[in-house]
């Protein structure tokens, strides 16, 4: 890459012939990349400035070899600090890491991941905003980022044909990982900028709650196990349950109490929330007695903490990306006379919910068996709890008899 000539900083002697100041010398290498030099009555210093849509950082570099040999990294020249000007503006990857340099979005979304795993978080939230972002983006300092180059990028989603819902869950992980950059390095003050640009999109929250009544689930479970027991198996857990496929992955064989009248699983809590301490939760849900002695034969010969449901090949069902059940689910619902495309495997934990609460289980008690809130249940299932409030409202009606009509029948007056 051709260096900039700059004739008043490219040798200590016409740097000599400078005024000394506070302020440094500029001069531009590249679009939004300067060098700069600040003459002081001893040795002058280097410095880098990294400008863009009105914000910048500034880092000092080295000094200059005004009085000694260059020597770097500690004294540089003038070629030498625009090398170095340019690799602190514009790391590539693979480069060693300075600390003392703003993270670019792509760094800070790596530490998010990091961070993710480190907690039992999901890996995937943060490579998934990444899948969608511009080099533009990736590349640039978290430090110069603004709302309106966020605003675009969050409603460019929308043009990709990406559903609200959707674009909100996108936009989310990469807010989560501009906050955590944030909170590790005081010279980020730019938070607004990813407040309002990431804004969540308005009536993002479209309930699609396939619930299917229970021979329809039935059905669905034997077309499951005809197209692979090991599938079937997970089928069943999932409908009787209404787990996520990620809590079932999830699911050791110590989780499995089959002994005695009333058998359950412990679920895992999902990683969904903020609560750092979640993942390791597990709650008890009554599963049926048929089940739990298919599970226990299934297990036994186990170890206590290997996985309880696995796939025909002994590997643990995914979750994630790696959604090993999606086509042949796909199948199984063709098999049963139902569309692939409305029907997916959360149609069970749908169908599970409403059928709580059609049997009057509290709305506090499904929530609790299905790791979720009574908020989110009444914000999704509104219109079944309705229906269902009705049908329970109209047995306390008060019955009011109708006085009968009086036998006297008024005669009306001659003129």
């Amino acid at each position: 890459m051709p260096k900039p000539r700059a004739a008043k900083l490219e040798t200590a002697t016409a740097r000599r012939r400078l005024a000394p100041r506070k302020k440094p010398y500029w001069t531009r290498l590249s679009p939004g990349i300067a060098l700069g030099y600040r003459r002081n009555a001893g040795a002058g210093t280097w410095s880098v400035r990294v400008a863009d849509g009105g914000s910048e950082w500034i880092k000092r570099i080295a000094l200059a070899d005004d009085l000694e040999p260059a020597a770097p990294p500690a004294v540089l020249n003038y070629w030498q600090a625009v090398d170095a000007a340019r690799a602190l503006a514009r790391r590539q990857p693979g480069d060693a890491v300075d600390e003392s340099r703003p993270l670019t979005v792509a760094e800070s979304l790596d530490r998010y991941e990091s961070d993710l795993k480190a907690r039992g978080g999901d890996p995937y939230n943060a490579r998934h905003a990444r899948l969608h972002l511009t080099g533009s983006i990736l590349s640039k300092p978290v430090a110069l980022l603004g709302a309106t180059e966020l605003r675009k990028w969050r409603d460019s989603l929308l043009d990709k044909g990406l559903a609200p819902g959707t674009v909100n869950r996108t936009k989310t992980g990469l807010r989560a990982a501009l906050e955590l950059a944030a909170a590790h390095d005081p010279r980020v003050t730019n938070q607004r900028a990813w407040k309002v640009g990431l804004a969540a999109l308005p009536d993002a929250h479209v309930a699609r709650n396939i619930a299917l009544d229970d021979a329809t689930v039935c059905r669905i479970v034997a077309a499951a196990y005809d197209h692979d027991r090991a599938l079937g198996l997970m089928v069943e857990v999932a409908a009787v349950t209404g787990a996520r496929l990620s809590q079932l992955a999830r699911l050791e064989v110590a989780d499995l109490q089959a002994d005695g009248s009333e058998p359950r699983l412990l679920v895992p809590a999902s990683a969904k929330g903020r609560r750092r301490d979640k993942r390791h939760e597990r709650r008890p849900v009554p599963i049926t007695g048929a089940l739990a002695a298919v599970l226990k034969q299934e297990a036994a010969g186990r170890p206590h903490d290997a996985p309880l449901l696995l796939r025909d090949n002994g590997e643990r069902w995914g979750h994630g990306r790696r959604r090993h059940h999606r086509n042949d689910f796909r199948a199984v619902v063709e098999a049963a006379g139902l569309d692939p495309d409305e029907v997916t495997l959360y149609a069970l934990r749908h169908s599970s919910i409403v059928r709580q609460l059609l049997a009057n289980v509290p709305i506090r008690i499904v929530a609790t068996l299905h790791d979720t809130s009574v908020k989110m249940i009444e914000r999704s299932y509104s219109r079944f709890i309705a229906s269902h409030s009705d049908e329970i409202a109209r047995r306390a009606l008060l019955e009011i008899q109708q006085p009968s009509a009086p036998n006297v029948v008024p005669l009306s007056k001659g003129r």
